[in-house]
């Protein structure tokens, strides 16, 4: 199915964008700290897990992503028992140069907004549009650094920033770690600009775009 262009057209202004991150009942409590750690194991049956741990080493998000599905969904969690879903991603389609990810609320269903990667770009640089619920582009994430460097020797650490309104919001900095993968997750310049659910979201799919590129190599 042929993808439907969006609009080029400039990012909202930021004033804009912290209106509708402001809107998250969820934007309080363990997602207001200012930074987070993501991991990832090495060894697990039949998924990979990921954890969101908050400064204090409280588990904050709990996801497994699922080996044996044809399109592409993940849940995260609050808890390890996987009891209480707090947020879920969901690819539109199983394989696309564009593939297109949406996030919702678990609670309400509601739309946090929509994660777009851009394939080309993503050869050399990762690369993902960000969309509000209505579709419309207010930003991107995109990776820093030497990346065409990163591809040919991977042990080289990652970098990505996320910018809302032309303002960079959140960065993702990759950790070096035996037998597991961690990033940071630094929320302070945030002021509002993103759910920091969202942010979450786009740091868990920048680890897998890492992984997906070792297991190629």
């Amino acid at each position: 199915m042929q993808q439907q262009p969006i609009p080029q057209q400039p990012y909202p202004q930021p004033q804009q964008v912290v209106a509708q991150a402001q809107g998250s009942a969820l934007a309080a409590g363990p997602f207001a700290h200012p930074n987070y750690t993501v991991k990832r194991s090495y060894w697990s049956f039949l998924g990979r897990v990921t954890r969101v741990y908050a400064p204090d080493g409280m588990l904050v998000a709990y996801v497994k992503k699922p080996v044996m599905k044809w399109k592409e969904e993940m849940t995260f969690f609050a808890d390890e028992a996987q009891t209480q879903p707090v947020m879920v991603v969901k690819a539109r389609q199983a394989i696309a140069m564009n593939l297109i990810r949406d996030v919702f609320d678990a609670a309400t269903g509601a739309r946090v907004g929509i994660i777009r990667q851009k394939g080309l770009k993503s050869m050399f640089r990762d690369t993902w549009e960000l969309l509000d619920e209505q579709e419309q582009p207010i930003g991107l994430m995109q990776e820093d650094g030497s990346s065409f460097l990163r591809r040919m020797f991977p042990l080289l650490l990652g970098k990505w920033h996320i910018e809302v309104g032309q303002q960079h919001c959140a960065y993702v900095k990759q950790v070096w770690r035996f037998f597991a993968k961690e990033y940071t997750l630094d929320l302070s310049p945030n002021q509002g600009r993103i759910d920091p659910r969202f942010a979450m979201a786009c740091a868990v799919l920048a680890l897998m775009a890492e992984s997906r590129r070792e297991q190629a190599n």
